[in-house]
């Protein structure tokens, strides 16, 4: 779709449902969501398991084929934690899997596929035996995860540390660096003489925030009507 042909009634409405889903079926999975959220399409998102802690203003994108997944599961009773701390970012195909602890700070984002988990989840030589294996993960503030790298146990990352597009993250990555490949390795260092921008600048004035994006889906929708919706719908035209 090269342009969205709801009215904009239409997609506030949505807007809604999604954040009725959010409350009705999956804040009771959690210990705590903080408010301010975005979850789009929450119908895709997934939660096993407890405690899973989520903060204030997160965004969550799920979709059909690339599901996000929030499990908690220990063979040790009283293991296996998840905490999201605010302003976090999630996208399509993020699996979060603790069997001991995981801890992911504030403006930290997780791109398309990351895979995040504390446990072998099976006996290196008995297979059918759940692993003892486990180690906590500690992913510090502003950390940016790349498309589809993996976080493996017992591993920190430091503070606004950048780790590259499937790279494998078996040792701990130091703050301000830029870590890449399998095994991961730091290939370079940030420039702190420059300012680091965090997505909590973004929400510091939630009231303007709120008011400009509601603006911009006007202007986005305008002139979008119910019946060439519902036509784009069942008819599709070459360029829509």
């Amino acid at each position: 779709m090269i342009k969205d042909h709801r009215p904009y009634a239409v997609r506030k409405a949505y807007r809604g449902f999604e954040n009725f889903y959010v409350r009705h079926f999956l804040r009771p999975q959690l210990k705590t969501l903080g408010e301010g959220f975005t979850f789009m399409k929450p119908w895709h998102v997934e939660i096993f398991g407890w405690p899973i802690e989520i903060g204030r203003c997160v965004h969550v994108i799920a979709s059909p084929d690339l599901k996000v997944r929030f499990s908690v599961w220990s063979p040790v009773k009283g293991q296996g934690c998840i905490r999201i701390g605010d302003y976090c970012l999630i996208c399509p195909g993020v699996r979060v899997s603790s069997a001991a602890e995981i801890s992911i700070g504030d403006n930290t984002m997780l791109a398309n596929g990351v895979y995040v988990t504390d446990s072998d989840w099976h006996d290196l030589y008995n297979r059918i035996i759940p692993s003892e294996t486990s180690a906590p993960i500690r992913i510090e503030t502003n950390v940016w995860i790349g498309d589809h790298a993996i976080i493996c146990k017992g591993v920190t990352i430091g503070e606004n540390s950048v780790i590259g597009a499937g790279a494998v993250v078996v040792n701990d990555v130091p703050a301000n660096a830029i870590a890449a490949g399998n095994p991961a390795r730091v290939v370079k260092h940030l420039d702190l003489s420059k300012k680091l921008v965090t997505r909590a600048e973004w929400f510091a004035d939630p009231v303007r925030l709120s008011a400009d994006i509601e603006r911009l889906d006007r202007q986005r929708l305008h002139g979008n009507t119910l019946w060439r919706w519902i036509r784009h719908i069942l008819f599709p035209a070459t360029g829509e």
